[in-house]
């Protein structure tokens, strides 16, 4: 048998805190390991629990969750962690902001559960959580790009020409298995340059490469 899936909840509210735990406890192979009402908790106890996942809410009194999320993926103590944002706007300028603190992607509040469930086994496996629509577009409206024809930021100096091609389909929200077909090269040449991308622009995961991505001005919304 393999270990369960371990998830840290933290949110202000106890009622739905023990929803999501009971949610979270009832689904085979997940388990829930502690409850955080403040940032500050959450903090203390993803250090204590090293938990695979925090549920993490951004409004949380004492220290929210922006901070929490910064701090809890900054310490080497808690590398491994990964921190899901749980938020009730999908447009919320707090959601970038924890995007660039380290979280591995964000779900709205009123997901349905099995698509909770299954982010919470997709941000675990090491992957981040991005809903294209939502996301490209929130990471588009609060990122500060360069101005047109600006030198890229010396961050992609080292990145080759196909490890930038990579870098766009990652950002416009594809797959593995579609900037593969795209590329037409194998499904395990496009994760070896993920993982050279994640090296080279020391990103912890797939969202913090479609930040980069927006914010080095390598990918230019669409116009609204």
């Amino acid at each position: 048998m393999t270990d369960p899936t371990t998830v840290l909840v933290a949110d202000d509210q106890a009622l739905l805190r023990g929803s999501l735990r009971v949610l979270v406890d009832t689904e085979p192979g997940f388990r829930v390991v502690g409850e955080a009402a403040t940032g500050t908790e959450a903090v203390d106890l993803a250090t204590r629990h090293r938990p695979d996942v925090v549920l993490m809410d951004i409004r949380m009194p004492d220290l929210d969750g922006i901070e929490a999320t910064r701090r809890i993926c900054a310490d080497p103590a808690t590398a491994g962690v990964r921190v899901l944002v749980l938020t009730t706007f999908d447009l919320d300028a707090y959601v970038h902001a924890a995007l660039r603190a380290g979280a591995s992607g964000f779900l709205l509040k009123d997901t349905p559960p099995a698509r909770l469930l299954a982010g919470i086994a997709v941000v675990a496996a090491g992957d981040a959580l991005l809903a294209p629509s939502v996301t490209r577009r929130l990471v588009a409206e609060f990122s500060t790009r360069p101005a047109p024809g600006r030198p890229l930021p010396r961050a992609l100096d080292g990145v080759t020409a196909r490890e930038r091609e990579v870098l766009v389909l990652i950002a416009r929200g594809l797959s593995n298995t579609e900037i593969a077909e795209h590329l037409r090269v194998s499904p395990a040449t496009v994760k070896t340059h993920i993982g050279h991308l994640l090296d080279k622009l020391g990103a912890r995961d797939r969202a913090q490469l479609v930040i980069v991505a927006y914010e080095s001005g390598l990918v230019v919304a669409a116009p609204p």
